[in-house]
């Protein structure tokens, strides 16, 4: 199915190599929007849907996103074009070492749903590839990224996997960033934690809200929690 018909937008994917997944649609009604963001800056924005949601969720004036893969890169500018944003929202082509060499601006909402499979095979489909492997953009160089980009009250927000929370908790440390929030996400209740949405911010909490999201009771049949979140976005919800 090329095209994502959402409630206010609808998102082509023909072109990408990473279809739209429940990680991106996590991320885009998660990341919290709380300081009021003027600008938003999307790290490997693929098709686009993160930037998108965040332009429908927040007032920010300024959305930026970033690819690297040529055709996705296209697909996006497509999809920001063909939105009710359309001037809000703005897709560079380019890597994301090629963007900090010059950072033009401080963003106060940076957030990336980034590749993350560290496992030693390939499969034949190159672009696939470059969009699921870490090795495309590692965790060091991401939280680098948003430590030179983020405004001084902003917010940096990624989904990962469980696996790698304390390792990225502990890299981000480093960069003095610190976790302002954390839920954990399950598919169903008896299944282990899949994925962790974390939110940074260069300020030290001491009340760290920790909380745990299922998506699924049965096949299709949604949480009132994982309604709640999603519910402004998909169709049927």
């Amino acid at each position: 199915m090329s095209k994502f018909q959402f409630k206010n937008f609808f998102v082509e994917q023909d072109r990408c190599a990473m279809k739209i997944g429940t990680d991106g649609v996590l991320l885009g009604a998660w990341a919290p929007i709380d300081n009021h963001p003027f600008s938003i800056l999307d790290i490997g924005t693929g098709t686009g849907i993160i930037a998108l949601m965040l332009a429908q969720r927040s007032a920010a004036q300024q959305i930026d996103a970033l690819e690297i893969d040529e055709a996705a890169y296209e697909q996006a500018t497509d999809n920001f074009e063909n939105s009710p944003w359309n001037d809000r929202l703005f897709c560079f082509h380019a890597g994301l070492d090629e963007f900090i060499e010059e950072p033009e601006d401080e963003y106060d909402l940076i957030v990336s749903n980034p590749p993350f499979y560290s496992e030693d095979y390939k499969t034949e489909n190159e672009s696939r590839d470059l969009a699921r492997f870490q090795d495309a953009m590692p965790f060091e160089q991401l939280l680098e990224a948003a430590d030179l980009l983020l405004s001084e009250q902003g917010i940096f927000a990624v989904i990962i996997p469980f696996k790698e929370e304390e390792n990225f908790m502990a890299l981000a440390n480093e960069f003095e960033l610190y976790p302002l929030k954390i839920t954990r996400v399950k598919g169903t209740p008896t299944t282990e934690i899949k994925r962790s949405l974390l939110a940074f911010s260069r300020n030290e909490t001491t009340d760290l809200p920790i909380d745990e999201l299922v998506i699924e009771t049965a096949r299709h049949v949604y949480t009132p929690e994982y309604i709640e979140l999603t519910k402004d976005f998909y169709l049927k919800m």
